[in-house]
């Protein structure tokens, strides 16, 4: 009895962008993401089940089409779904309406709503310390783990959310179910957190969401309190309280983007560092390196891999035509990777001169909110790590999460030694 062979993921390239298995290999992902950046003229995807598009995977093209968000906004479709998800999505009436769904001058009225939370000021003054406590904790959590883990699931999953979850004002027992629910909406693509259907995975995760931020508006609209819930709550836009869609996207991009990515880029980060033992080394007898070592992690994790845009009129790039009407596809790991701006881009390097021009956070109005807060928490928990680290190495075989929106590593088991607390 013959069987159909499976579809090679990685040829033609532009592959490597729809299906999220082609993520589980990134060696080979990045040789397919190469040839595209090589291609004469820009690419286009036309993949069987999935809207056509243009794949934007040079560093100055990204940023080029980013910055003029007026020609190339953000629309409801702001991330590649299979048709037929799409038609289930429409077909069912829920609907999400988040920051990365807006263009101006509707996205600069609700990024303001939150925009104060976030600045490094004030994140130094409420947060700081609060996390610094945090990361003690989860390195701690790892000591006491005996010299193995699943570095991956037993802390990256967990330190983050922990942050986020209490800036938020989600109570620390319900913190499970906004990770299971981040896994679905992310993950849906991964059998182990969507199971079979993943279009069932995505309506449920969104219902499971909006009934607990229902309760929870209602809450803080009855009880207010100095959280990010409460902001949301009691918003107004024009001179009304904010609509429900809108306000159940602002909770779900924080309750999910919130962790998610971090969590991504301190796997990769630690994995990155195991990997290359001179890196480690020289961060650890110079931690003066500490901040451009996260963002060569953030640059080499880039955990946010794509987004969509609309072309709203006819535009010329790398020799193609796009018609007003067409889909772009923003892909940020390629960027990352472009040897145009990063000299050797497939080495880890913590002394990288240019690791802050990576685009993972994206450039422009939609520049991420969340940067700041991603840059305190990985620098926090990576300098009481390496305080305390004498050897790490792999325990095991690495996985990664089938996406192909925003994704990294579910799985790095790793064996170590920590010097007893100072």
């Amino acid at each position: 009895m013959s069987s159909t062979p499976k579809p090679d993921l990685y040829d033609p390239p532009g592959r490597i962008l729809v299906h999220g298995a082609a993520y589980q290999d990134l060696d080979r992902w990045h040789a397919a993401a190469e040839r595209l950046r090589r291609a004469e003229t820009l690419p286009r995807v036309e993949e069987p089940g999935w809207w056509p598009f243009w794949a934007i995977t040079r560093h100055a093209e990204v940023a080029e089409i980013e910055r003029q968000n007026a020609l190339f906004p953000n629309t409801e479709t702001s991330v590649l779904l299979p048709e037929a998800a799409l038609a289930q999505q429409k077909k069912s009436g829920v609907q999400i309406k988040s920051l990365v769904h807006m263009d101006d001058p509707e996205h600069a009225q609700y990024r303001k709503l939150t925009n104060e939370w976030f600045k490094p000021s004030n994140l130094r003054k409420l947060f700081e310390v609060r996390v610094g406590e945090l990361a003690k904790r989860y390195v701690d959590r790892m000591a006491a783990f005996g010299g193995e883990c699943d570095f991956a699931r037993d802390v990256a999953l967990y330190y983050p959310l922990h942050v986020i979850m209490s800036i938020l004002g989600v109570p620390e027992e319900d913190e499970p179910r906004m990770l299971r629910l981040t896994q679905q909406l992310f993950g849906n693509e991964d059998p182990e957190f969507a199971g079979a259907d993943r279009n069932a995975a995505l309506l449920a995760a969104a219902l499971d969401f909006k009934q607990y931020f229902d309760r929870m508006t209602d809450d803080r609209r009855a009880h207010p309190r100095d959280d990010i819930a409460t902001v949301l709550a009691t918003a107004r836009i024009d001179g009304a309280p904010m609509p429900e869609i809108e306000r159940l996207g602002y909770y779900m991009i924080v309750a999910t983007a919130g962790h998610d990515t971090t969590s991504a880029t301190l796997a990769s980060g630690v994995e990155a560092l195991m990997n290359a033992p001179d890196q480690l080394r020289a961060l650890q007898q110079d931690p003066s390196l500490l901040d451009n070592a996260v963002e060569e992690m953030i640059r080499w994790a880039t955990p946010v891999r794509h987004f969509l845009r609309q072309a709203t009129e006819d535009y010329t790039l790398r020799g193609a035509r796009i018609r007003a009407g067409d889909w772009l596809m923003l892909v940020y790991l390629s960027a990352n990777r472009d040897d145009a701006v990063f000299t050797d881009p497939y080495r880890f390097d913590v002394r990288r001169k240019n690791a802050n021009e990576h685009i993972a956070f994206g450039t422009g109005v939609h520049f991420c909110l969340g940067a700041h807060l991603a840059r305190l928490e990985l620098k926090a928990f990576v300098g009481e790590l390496l305080s305390r680290l004498e050897s790490i190495e792999p325990n095991g075989s690495p996985e990664h999460v089938v996406a192909n929106f925003v994704g990294g590593l579910k799985r790095l088991p790793v064996r170590y030694r920590l010097r007893a607390e100072a």
